[in-house]
């Protein structure tokens, strides 16, 4: 018969390498958490189905069946039994270094798990009955101000528009504006199939990779965990069947949910120390190691209140002028707008990387919105050319 415990305490796992033992880790953290998200979503659906929450179609939404908006369910609870589970290994191996590394961050990630349930709960309700933006707003807020306690805060700019040393008056605020941001422009860029999970899908395979490439063992592991949260997600949502009653949405839980932990991540990437030894990352600007992964989405958001401004709308109330219904507009299904968005996001991803090590900050930041701007100018002439055509 196995024996677990004479297994986990075998030389294999005692005399295994750090560097091995923490890419076993790791690759376990994603297989646990697509295996567990892999038969949670299903569930999920099932229930949603049985109780007829759905989320209805409407003039301003792109489906057309009764779809399940409950996915996002799934994203706390697996990421957290992940986790878990794994310190229960790591305890049970005789290594205790994944309890080393929480040990080390228990302030900052007892932060993220507190402001994690505060959404999730918030999120669920929203889902359920409906929430006033208010409120949510509200929650956001209190979550931005849980990160200042965690230590979690952007205090220096490193010459990003000019800026070094920010005072606390400053940064205190901006931290706070930051979380917000971050948080909606997840929340906003889930507009089409696949989109949202596919960018922070993205974003979190760069997040884990960078942490576990500087020895941050404890945020790979929560990149990781998530990721393989978001990857069976990102199946039933993109090629599961309305029809067949296997297709679901992140809702309001998911999108919060995985907006609060990239922002989380993001944050914590700007206070590491990067050695010269990683010479891939050691000149790259900080705050672009940080948040590259999030420029589509947050330039998108910026641009689309700036428009319904000008239009003289409100910013907060949701039309079709994201940069996903300009390339439907274009003709594009949302299989291929989806592709063609996440790989504007990695292009992004790659040049920061690249251009923050030989350029001006400011400059670099001012020549991604000005590319950004400039695709979306034309594809507006693009949308309104092929208008005229059908005239």
């Amino acid at each position: 018969m196995f024996d677990i415990k004479s297994f986990l305490m075998s030389d294999f796992f005692i005399t295994m390498s750090d560097t091995a033992f923490w890419r076993f880790m790791m690759g376990s953290a994603l297989i646990i958490s697509i295996v567990a998200a892999g038969y949670l979503i299903p569930q999920i659906l099932l229930i949603a189905f049985r109780k007829k929450l759905f989320d209805e179609p409407d003039e301003r939404k792109i489906h057309h069946s009764t779809v399940p908006r409950l996915g996002g369910m799934a994203f706390m609870p697996v990421i957290l039994f992940t986790v878990f589970i794994l310190l229960v290994f790591d305890v049970h191996a005789f290594r205790n270094q994944l309890m080393g590394e929480l040990g080390e961050n228990v302030l900052s990630l007892s932060i993220c798990v507190c402001s994690l349930i505060l959404l999730y709960v918030v999120g669920i309700a929203d889902d359920l009955i409906g929430v006033k933006y208010s409120a949510k707003f509200v929650v956001q807020v209190g979550c931005g101000l849980l990160f200042l306690f965690g230590g979690l805060y952007v205090s220096d700019l490193h010459g990003l528009l000019f800026l070094n040393k920010l005072p606390y008056a400053v940064f205190w605020p901006l931290t706070v504006i930051l979380v917000v941001f971050i948080i909606n422009a997840m929340n906003l860029i889930d507009g089409i199939d696949g989109l949202a999970s596919g960018l922070s899908g993205v974003a979190l395979g760069y997040y884990g990779g960078v942490f576990f490439e500087i020895g941050e063992y404890a945020f790979a592991m929560v990149a990781f965990a998530t990721l393989g949260t978001v990857i069976p997600f990102f199946y039933y949502n993109v090629f599961g069947k309305a029809e067949k009653q296997q297709k679901i949405f992140m809702g309001d839980t998911g999108s919060l949910t995985i907006g609060l932990i990239l922002s989380f991540l993001s944050f914590r990437m700007t206070s590491v120390e990067i050695s010269p030894e990683h010479t891939c990352l050691s000149r790259v600007h900080p705050l672009f190691l940080a948040f590259c992964p999030l420029l589509v989405p947050c330039m998108d958001v910026i641009r689309v209140f700036i428009h319904r401004v000008r239009m003289g709308n409100s910013p907060f109330l949701p039309d079709k002028s994201h940069i996903h219904h300009k390339l439907l507009s274009l003709g594009m299904t949302q299989h291929k707008a989806m592709i063609l968005i996440l790989l504007f996001s990695i292009f992004f991803i790659v040049a920061s990387l690249i251009l923050s090590k030989i350029m001006d900050p400011t400059l670099l930041l001012l020549a991604c919105i000005a590319l950004y701007t400039v695709l979306n100018i034309w594809m507006t002439k693009m949308i309104k050319k092929k208008e005229l055509e059908k005239k």
